[in-house]
């Protein structure tokens, strides 16, 4: 390794390393960020509906693995994708990375993979607060492996998606941009229901097999919960890391066209 290289690779563990101590002295309003939705999806659909009789008995073990892909996922989408969108604002706050001593491209993957370990650490957090709040949930802890394989790679999928979206979007319309794609990803991924099971809703079906986060909630639901009808684990793990290639792509050509404009 060169010593342009070792000094950029140093360059970017500074970077990185700084903002998970920034995290740290945030953490308080980051787990009130990352967690309150997802917590009240959880006890709304798995405890509340349940104790009413509105869903069937064990429906909370098939949600449980839905709510962690989808804060793996969505956390990590947030998470490169706003701070990217305040850094290109007015005030350029991002030219402050670009001087460091490191490529352009290195300070996107930088944002994208911040990202993806806050997705993977907010996921990590779901597993003691849904066990808890359920409290009947047996899982089949032989693919507790593959389901955390699962988390990585929606985190970083997750994170390539944000990093598309924060440099492609223009900081004034960031806010339309969520409200109008945030609900259909939520509601479209898989986290409340098995996809294999929508037979009769074929059409609803074909539109799931387009969010990336069906692939993670899928892989999670087939690791822990082997009886329910799921996606084949290779299909999941293909389509992950389709997609991080996919919009890992976009967001570096988005990334480079505004950094060097």
């Amino acid at each position: 390794m060169t010593s342009t290289a070792r000094s950029s690779l140093r360059a970017f563990w500074a970077v990185l390393g700084r903002d998970v101590f920034v995290t740290g002295r945030e953490m308080p309003s980051f787990l009130a960020q990352v967690l309150v939705q997802p917590v009240a999806l959880l006890f709304i659909f798995g405890k509340v509906l349940g104790q009413l009789g509105y869903t069937q008995p064990g429906y909370a073990q098939i949600l449980l693995p839905g709510m962690i892909a989808l804060n793996s996922f969505l956390v990590a989408l947030q998470n490169t994708s706003f701070p990217l969108v305040l850094d290109f604002s007015y005030s350029r706050e991002i030219e402050d990375r670009l001087l460091a001593p490191l490529p352009i491209t290195w300070v996107a993957v930088e944002k994208m993979l911040f990202g993806a370990l806050r997705g993977l650490f907010a996921a990590l957090l779901m597993f003691p607060i849904g066990l808890l709040m359920l409290g009947n949930v047996t899982w089949d802890l032989s693919g507790l492996p593959f389901a955390v394989l699962c988390m990585v790679l929606g985190s970083l999928a997750g994170g390539a998606v944000g990093l598309t979206v924060g440099a492609a979007v223009p900081p004034r319309r960031i806010n339309i941009m969520f409200a109008v794609i945030l609900a259909p990803l939520i509601f479209t991924g898989a986290s409340q229901f098995p996809w294999a099971q929508l037979d009769q809703l074929r059409w609803f079906q074909v539109v799931c097999a387009f969010n990336p986060l069906t692939y993670v909630s899928e892989g999670m639901r087939g690791a822990l919960l082997p009886d329910v009808p799921h996606m084949a684990p290779w299909v999941c793990v293909l389509a992950l890391l389709g997609a991080c290639a996919v919009f890992g792509a976009l967001g570096m050509r988005f990334f480079l066209r505004r950094a060097l404009d």
